[in-house]
């Protein structure tokens, strides 16, 4: 059983650790021509190391092979599911940042992450229905359609859909909110400190669950204090992907607390179904790029810097991730009903702005 102060003193290391390699890629990474490309975006600048969230994704898998003595059940087909998730993940987003990937290739890869997630035992089983009280109507059980396989320990089609269509959402919505240098470090390092509190709690008290979140949040602080703006190297959806499959997984692991990590991770997730909204709205595919449509861009258009986005987002992700911790499941959903009205006003705040400078 792992103790707090084993917790504190491994991440405390993972902390040092995760500092010295950015340090170190500062130094390396050039030497090894891996660097930006600030000329796809028309800026007008230094290219930088980058895609640096390959050190997130190694530091993690070692750590993760390293502390698997410790588990209660050391590399169980779960264990083994995500580190081979992870891994495929890892290599091909790196790939997708030198060399540009198909956006139907990294969607067969996103899929297939899912799959193994799934397949290996980490599951979503049932949703909640925060409305239970008044309506009636019991949470929803997705262990439904059920396939016979021991090896897979009977997989439902539901809960199979549901899972993968999570782990996609939090990867994607990380990954389209990394327009600017340090906003998914900061959610990630909140997203991940929540949940190992969370899971110190007593309704989840997983001691286990809490240490992997407490080394993902070290590793994601240290990426932050160079990924900040001016930002001095770039983690890219490398790094993005990582921490949203990561987020995804972690709130699986905590019982399926869904509710709570849509308030952690509400900003990018409501960003990204306003976006895709208006993108089905306006007839454009669905997965295009560079079209500035985020909010984080409407913002910079308007005359906000970049630390100024970061911090709403900070101020956000930190207000309504902290108070998941404290809340019912109806409180839950009215906090998620209050963040969505709070996205729309910003959302339509700085779209007023933008068609007064177009």
């Amino acid at each position: 059983m792992l103790t707090l102060p084993q917790i504190l003193g491994w991440s405390t290391c993972t902390l040092v650790a995760s500092l010295l390699l950015h340090w170190y890629a500062l130094r390396l990474f050039p030497r090894w021509k891996l660097l930006d490309f600030p000329e796809r975006y028309g800026l007008q600048r230094e290219r930088i190391p980058y895609p640096t969230g390959i050190l997130a994704v190694s530091l993690f898998l070692l750590l993760f092979a390293l502390v698997q003595p410790s588990f209660a059940s050391p590399w169980s087909l779960q264990h083994m599911g995500l580190f081979a998730a992870t891994l495929l993940l890892g290599i091909t987003s790196f790939i997708d940042d030198r060399d540009r990937l198909s956006p139907k290739l990294r969607i067969v890869i996103h899929i297939l992450c899912g799959v193994i997630i799934f397949g290996t035992g980490t599951r979503i089983y049932s949703l909640t229905n925060p409305l239970e009280a008044l309506t009636g109507i019991p949470r929803l059980q997705l262990d439904t359609y059920v396939i016979r396989s021991s090896l897979l320990s009977d997989p439902s089609l539901i809960g199979a859909l549901f899972t993968v269509l999570w782990l996609g959402l939090t990867m994607n919505a990380l990954n389209w909110f990394d327009g600017i240098p340090g906003q998914v470090s900061v959610l990630a390092v909140i997203g991940f400190v929540t949940i190992g509190f969370l899971s110190l709690s007593a309704r989840v008290n997983q001691p286990e669950l809490a240490f992997l979140s407490f080394l993902l949040a070290s590793i994601a602080l240290g990426g932050l204090l160079f990924d900040l703006p001016p930002a001095t190297a770039l983690m890219g959806d490398t790094g993005a992907m990582f921490y949203g499959l990561l987020l995804g997984v972690l709130t699986i692991y905590a019982g399926g607390k869904v509710a709570t990590a849509f308030l952690v991770l509400g900003v990018p997730l409501i960003d990204f179904a306003i976006v895709i909204f208006r993108r089905v709205l306006h007839h454009s595919p669905i997965l295009q790029g560079g079209d500035n449509e985020h909010l984080h861009h409407r913002l910079l258009a308007k005359g906000w810097s970049q630390r100024q986005v970061i911090l709403l987002t900070a101020v956000l992700g930190s207000t309504f991730g902290v108070s998941a911790l404290f809340l019912s499941t109806v409180q839950k959903f009215i906090a998620a009903l209050i963040l969505f009205g709070v996205m729309l006003t910003l959302s339509r705040y700085a779209q007023f702005k933008t068609h007064e400078n177009s």
